[in-house]
């Protein structure tokens, strides 16, 4: 087998990679394209296998992202589809790196996040595209080590030949020109010293172009400041690495003080109403829906999600794919509850019993929603408990298109923000802010303890007169008894 030299890197005048043409990778990013969209990188940016490639000072996301490189074999312009597979000279591997931190500097052209000098590893063997299937080859990529891509092209959302085709409506595709086809899910981030090694064989794995290996270096010159410098966010972090807990980033729920969870679980709304009512809060409860689980005090920190009113040509980019609402199921973190905004729309599910099973498998404390939701009987059978409106069979392209989390959501006829926490039982749910949460849980356990006082004198035969709320003499009273009780506890 050819292997692939310098000679064939200074023959391309041209590099043109996809955006996104695996399905895997459509359902990660949660959108699916209706045509293929590109962008150039420079072929200053190609390298040979055993390269190192610098991670540019001072940032922080090297992506990685193994690809099927095609290179042109004969020229041609306005290319038929059918036509088109005979323009490819031979098939390679390449890894289409690029930095996050850089992303918003070009936005649309990539120029500076991909198109730095090593960022386009290529080989290290040609595969004759004459002796393999376009349908039936395989992408495979090792992070030190460990397979974190495996995909075929079976079932492309661009097949390459459409690809070849569709370029050259355009521009000349020249002898030497190389296209990256796109990338499966499961790409991600390399730090200096990892090594990335990525394969491309026939299905059968009987033809290979051999392991393209490329390790991650520290650059040690920092970008001036004439010019873009790094900027890291958790968006483009959970973007980088495909997922927030990939990315190893805390969602809101984590911080929830173990003692003020228990004291919360100890004391009822009701009472922790009145707390928030002496604070001036009287819009905090969530209003109007059911339980599947009446019988469970539930205790955790808000995630949201939002959907809107349903408009075609919206949940044709916004409804299929890893969809926001597949978004918040998927991140939703141990002893969270995930909050959904459904403005009431009692005419579609908002929740059925595949997504509420894999939200109680992540450990998640509750789903609510003021929506619908499917699968009544099922999700009702299950652990998790769920706040809703009430049970519909439809799905959601009926009334809903899943929109965005984690941002200001109402529901129920109040506003929850990521973080909030919340409390439920089987008087209500309410929405407690994180600032205020200590203080209402102190004040609602010592509430407690003086109405457990006032039914004791109650049961006792005494008028809830001057007891209820507490007078003066009925205070000294509530007192000095719980002077004698912490006097005996103490001895």
């Amino acid at each position: 087998m050819e292997q692939l030299d310098d000679a064939i890197l200074q023959a391309a005048r041209k590099v043109i990679a996809v955006h996104i043409n695996y399905p895997s990778r459509a359902a990660q990013r949660g959108r699916t394209p209706a045509q293929p969209s590109y962008f150039l990188k420079p072929p200053s940016s190609l390298a040979l296998s055993g390269a190192s490639v610098e991670r540019p000072a001072g940032c922080e996301l090297l992506g990685f992202e193994g690809e099927i490189a095609l290179v042109i074999g004969t020229p041609g312009r306005r290319i038929d589809p059918a036509d088109a597979w005979r323009h490819v000279a031979s098939v390679t591997a390449s890894n289409d790196l690029g930095v996050y931190d850089l992303r918003y500097a070009d936005k649309g052209s990539n120029l500076r996040s991909k198109g730095g000098d090593g960022f386009t590893p290529v080989g290290p063997g040609l595969i004759p595209a004459d002796t393999v299937d376009p349908a039936g080859l395989r992408i495979r990529t090792w992070h030190n080590g460990e397979l974190v891509q495996n995909d075929t092209t079976e079932d492309l959302l661009f097949p390459f030949s459409r690809l070849i085709a569709d370029l050259s409506q355009l521009l000349t595709l020249e002898a030497g020109d190389i296209i990256l086809t796109g990338t499966p899910a499961g790409a991600s981030v390399a730090q200096p010293g990892d090594v990335v090694e990525i394969e491309v064989t026939d299905t059968s794995g009987t033809i290979s172009t051999g392991r393209l290996s490329t390790r991650v270096v520290e650059g040690q010159t920092p970008l001036a400041d004439f010019g873009a410098l790094p900027k890291a966010d958790d968006a483009q972090r959970e973007e980088a690495y495909g997922s927030r807990e990939a990315a190893g980033l805390t969602s809101s729920g984590a911080g929830l003080d173990a003692e003020l969870k228990a004291k919360l679980e100890s004391v009822a709304t009701a009472t922790l109403s009145s707390q928030l009512r002496k604070r001036g809060l009287n819009n905090v409860s969530i209003d109007g829906l059911q339980a599947t689980r009446p019988d469970h005090r539930v205790v955790g920190l808000a995630r949201t999600l939002r959907f809107v009113p349903n408009r075609e040509d919206l949940f044709k980019t916004h409804g299929g794919g890893f969809n926001a609402q597949k978004r918040a199921i998927d991140t939703v973190g141990e002893g969270e509850i995930l909050v959904m905004e459904a403005r009431g729309e009692k005419g579609t599910g908002t929740i059925g019993d595949i997504l509420a099973l894999r939200a109680q498998v992540r450990g998640a404390a509750a789903i609510i929603t003021d929506g619908g939701v499917r699968d009544h009987a099922a999700v009702s059978a299950m652990e998790i408990p769920t706040y809703y409106a009430n049970p519909h069979p439809a799905v959601l392209g009926r009334k809903h298109v899943p929109w965005d989390i984690d941002l200001t959501i109402a529901c129920g006829g109040t506003t929850v923000q990521p973080g909030d926490i919340i409390v439920a039982d089987a008087d209500g749910i309410l929405v407690i802010p994180p600032a205020l949460a200590e203080s209402v849980a102190d004040d609602a356990l010592a509430q407690e303890r003086e109405e457990e006082f006032i039914a004791q004198m109650v049961s006792e035969g005494h008028g809830v007169e001057g007891l209820y709320p507490m007078n003066a003499q009925w205070r000294a009273r509530y007192e000095e008894r719980q002077s004698g009780d912490a006097g005996s506890a103490d001895g």
